[in-house]
């Protein structure tokens, strides 16, 4: 499935249209941080990576704007969990 991602800066969220549906991930962005707060995929979409793929353009996100994930989302920290190359990015990981 190829997916376009947009930003909607008015509804602080990520956004993924697909036919008439959308899936979202919405952040807040505060003191260099990222929260990554509610993922939502309609179940017409679940099990195709709609969710993952929102997740992982925010994670480009906040890497390219040098900001810390806070993962406030259970997906989310699922994710990272589950794609340890991701963990430097968590806000209170020590680089070394």
């Amino acid at each position: 499935m190829n997916l376009e991602i947009s930003e909607n800066t008015e509804q602080n969220r990520f956004e993924a249209k697909i036919g008439d549906k959308k899936a979202i991930l919405e952040f807040i962005r505060s003191d260099g941080k990222m929260y990554l707060t509610h993922t939502e995929v309609p179940k017409q979409l679940e099990g195709n990576g709609v969710g993952s793929a929102l997740v992982e353009h925010a994670l480009a996100v906040i890497e390219d704007e040098k900001r810390k994930l806070v993962p406030s989302c259970p997906f989310v920290a699922s994710y990272v969990e589950k794609n340890p190359e991701y963990v430097h990015l968590l806000a209170g990981h020590n680089n070394k």
